[in-house]
């Protein structure tokens, strides 16, 4: 599904700039000009990425990116500003940033820190932005909340984006490569190992029987794949 961008930014030529581009490289763009117009957009709407500004009118984009971390919302934010003081860069990353770029900028860093946080993130859900559930697994992906039989699951970081491409695919045989790929970043083959160790991980926390996985299923020979019917 086409990833959807928040632009946070009071300066109108900008936003026309920032949009167009944006737009010519595949993605949905929307975009608030203050503080209290974007955190109501952000803690309402689904989004994949929000460029937040720093200088904002009725709200800082500290306060913002810090009030939507507190909502327990897990969207990749990369700070937009003019400030280049190192004190400034560390308060954005404290508030819950996960990139910093200072303008100016050239377009083709922003696009590449776009592309590397988008390939770390979660992809949105397409089927429910809000919400997954199959069987006893219950995914709220607004608040980045999973539970098993109505008790909550605490995951990793890495747990909760494999399991979100799971959820990506389900139904589909994804392999261990694909898993490496997307979930990982890694551009090229590695130990696979790794998708095991993580996978068995995984269904020690969801699944009711680890050794006979009813959701967490093993493709012998391909790979494995979220689904509630028997291989």
């Amino acid at each position: 599904m086409t990833p959807r961008i928040l632009l946070v930014e009071d300066d109108p030529g900008l936003v026309l700039t920032l949009t167009d581009r944006l737009q010519n490289e595949g993605y949905v763009v929307e975009s608030r000009q203050d503080g209290d117009s974007a955190l109501a957009e952000a803690t309402t709407q689904s989004y994949d990425l929000i460029l937040l500004d720093v200088m904002l009118p009725k709200r800082s984009g500290f306060d913002v990116c810090r009030k939507i971390r507190e909502a327990e919302i897990g969207v990749p934010i990369l700070m937009l500003t003019a400030r280049g003081e190192v004190v400034d860069k560390v308060v954005g990353l404290k508030s819950g940033a996960d990139d910093y770029l200072t303008k100016p900028f050239e377009m083709m860093e922003l696009l590449a820190r776009i592309e590397a946080l988008l390939r770390r993130a979660p992809v949105r859900r397409s089927q429910n932005a809000g919400a997954f559930q199959l069987g006893a697994i219950a995914v709220d992906f607004r608040r980045a909340e999973v539970t098993r039989k109505g008790k909550p699951v605490t995951l990793s970081a890495r747990e909760y984006r494999l399991l979100g491409y799971l959820i990506d695919h389900c139904g589909e045989t994804v392999s261990r490569d694909d898993l490496l790929t997307q979930v990982w970043g890694y551009s090229v083959t590695t130990d696979t190992r790794t998708v095991d160790v993580h996978m068995a991980w995984l269904r020690q926390k969801l699944e009711e029987n680890p050794k006979y996985p009813r959701y967490l299923q093993t493709v012998r020979g391909l790979g494995y794949r979220l689904s509630d019917e028997q291989t």
